[in-house]
């Protein structure tokens, strides 16, 4: 698998773990959607790496402090 196409699947995967479309997610970083069409096909830098990975780490924090606040809610 070539290093584009390890980008490519970093784009669809942060659109599938935060279950929103890839032009959502150029809204989210506020940039184009033809800005995440040219990551999907020529690559990106170590950066917007780390901020797609950045999103879905933010994402499963937010979906843990949730299940914790159920848990305390929760009776026994």
């Amino acid at each position: 698998m070539s290093e584009v196409e390890k980008e490519e699947n970093l784009v669809k995967k942060t659109c599938r773990e935060l279950g929103i479309t890839q032009k959502e997610l150029a809204e989210i970083l506020e940039v184009t959607p033809h800005t995440i069409t040219n990551w999907s096909k020529y690559g990106m830098d170590k950066t917007t790496k780390t901020a797609l990975e950045g999103l879905v780490y933010k994402n499963k924090f937010k979906e843990i402090q949730e299940n914790i606040i159920d848990f305390k809610n929760f009776s026994f």
